[in-house]
């Protein structure tokens, strides 16, 4: 009988219908452990490492790179028992699909790998396989996400003889599946084999491949040992540096999009981040009336400031950026001018005040506009802050922000400043009602007591929902944050 499994595309996001495979990490033959990396696919969302449900032998691979898959359609195939040999011939058409019961009754090995069915008198919350649908027609997603896990227990054999026959001791059988958080694939992958058995992701494992460089001897300098590009660039060394294109060739620039030389045109597939990106801006634009109010500021204090803190022993190893004392100045603007921190309900025809900060933090991607936040952001120190906003910024720029850090957003800042950008005037986050531009400081003739000095000045503007917030709460807001920014000793009053 059939070992075939097939693992169907998982909803990889609240509610998301379709995704798009970036790259395949396996190919038809290879031998796949319980929760290896298979492949990185695109959501409207973000990019995201799928572990493997199953252990076995890759059969079949349903659908190539650059296509794009509905949640639930089946896109690789296992034989999750190839040590019983060759696979016998499919099924007639119209015969229908093996049940899985047929299949643990010949491969009782594989019985463990299959959570037990409902019994009929009892009820209780059952699990599903990842890729399959579970009960209330729900598919399960990563491992770890989705219905309450059950007990894994081998199923009795329907051809088992009554009377138990003397038979050689069984082999150990395989070990139940692990529901494990996405967040552990990363961990799990260390003990692989083969490419995949060291912690990299996807464009430094294609960049160590190019350079022939071993990742398997490499010490990760990142975050838990993860090995980064600048690991592979030094182990590579210069000369064979030579020749390898650099990050303005990389995926989303320029330079990559195809030319047609016929029309002199250049045209960008629009999908996945940047897909979600326009039509989330459209529905903002159009939905909330905006409001958008300026200011201009002397920021000497804080960037005076922001040298002594960066010198404190506490903060070695974290980057202090001016978008740390401007993200702290709106937390405590924010405290102070609770209902900017709200959202419009439109069905219910309210206001929506949030009791807690989950601060955005506006990043560009070579995919397109992300928005990760930092959750409970005012419940946070500087230091905390700053390691929270580093670690985000970081991980957005390559593409791996789980759609978790994405959602659930209450207040958004947009730094244009970082492209030398003076100000702006930008359109809301869905969801929320204000968000603040901060543009670039630049030294300015600027007029204290009386005389003209150089000081460190910047702009700031803030856009916000004007059915939630009126003129004068978005005034009074913006104002105080520009005290805090010109006078950074208010934080310890307000604080």
């Amino acid at each position: 009988m059939s070992r075939l499994k097939d693992f169907k595309l998982p909803d990889l996001g609240e509610g998301l219908t379709e995704g798009e495979i970036l790259q395949w990490m396996v190919k038809v033959g290879d031998t796949v452990t319980l929760n290896q990396t298979i492949v990185e696919v695109e959501t409207a969302k973000a990019a995201v490492e799928v572990p493997s449900p199953y252990a076995g032998v890759v059969t079949k691979i349903h659908h190539e790179a650059g296509e794009t898959v509905d949640v639930g359609a089946p896109i690789i195939t296992f034989d999750t028992d190839p040590s019983a040999g060759p696979l016998e011939p499919a099924a007639e058409p119209g015969s229908g699909a093996v049940s899985e019961a047929s299949v643990v009754a010949d491969h009782p090995e594989i019985g463990d790998m299959v959570p037990p069915p409902p019994p009929e008198d009892e009820s209780g919350p059952q699990g599903a396989l990842i890729g399959e649908v579970g009960p209330g027609g729900r598919t399960a997603t990563l491992v770890g996400y989705g219905p309450r896990s059950v007990t894994a227990k081998r199923r009795a054999r329907s051809d088992a003889p009554a009377t138990p026959a003397p038979a050689a001791a069984p082999a150990t059988p395989p070990p139940a599946p692990a529901r494990v958080s996405a967040a552990q694939v990363g961990a799990a992958a260390a003990s692989r084999s083969g490419s995949l058995a060291v912690l990299a992701k996807p464009p430094v494992r294609k960049l160590a491949k190019e350079l022939g460089v071993d990742l398997s001897v490499l010490r990760g300098t990142g975050t838990g040992g993860v090995i980064t590009r600048t690991d592979v660039e030094a182990a590579a060394g210069p000369a064979a540096r030579q020749g390898q294109p650099d990050e303005s060739t990389e995926v989303g620039s320029y330079d990559a999009i195809p030319y047609d030389p016929a029309t002199r045109e250049r045209r960008i597939p629009v999908k996945g981040v940047r897909k979600h990106m326009a039509a989330a801006m459209v529905g903002s634009a159009f939905t909330a009336p905006h409001v958008t109010e300026f200011i201009t500021l002397d920021m000497t204090p804080t960037m005076e400031l922001r040298q002594r803190v960066a010198a404190l022993p506490e903060f070695a190893g974290v980057k202090v950026t001016p978008l740390l004392f401007v993200a702290k100045a709106l937390l405590l603007a924010a405290a102070r001018n609770p209902e900017i921190n709200s959202r419009w309900d439109e069905p219910a025809q309210e206001i929506v005040v949030k009791d807690y900060v989950h601060l955005g933090i506006a990043a560009a991607t070579p995919r397109g506009l992300l928005v990760p936040n930092v959750k409970d952001a005012d419940q946070l120190s500087l230091l905390e802050l700053a390691q929270s906003l580093q670690a985000l910024t970081e991980t957005a720029r390559e593409g791996r922000t789980a759609p978790a850090d994405m959602a659930d957003g209450t207040i958004t800042i947009t730094n244009v400043g970082t492209f030398g950008v003076d100000n702006g005037t930008p359109i809301l986050n869905q969801g929320e009602s204000a968000i603040l531009c901060f543009g670039a400081v630049r030294p300015t003739p600027w007029v204290v007591d009386g005389e003209i000095v150089v000081r460190q000045v910047t702009q700031l503007a803030l856009s916000f929902d004007h059915r939630t917030v009126d003129g004068q709460l978005g005034s009074q807001f913006l104002s105080d944050v520009a005290r805090v920014l010109s006078q950074p000793e208010l934080a310890l009053v307000w604080g």
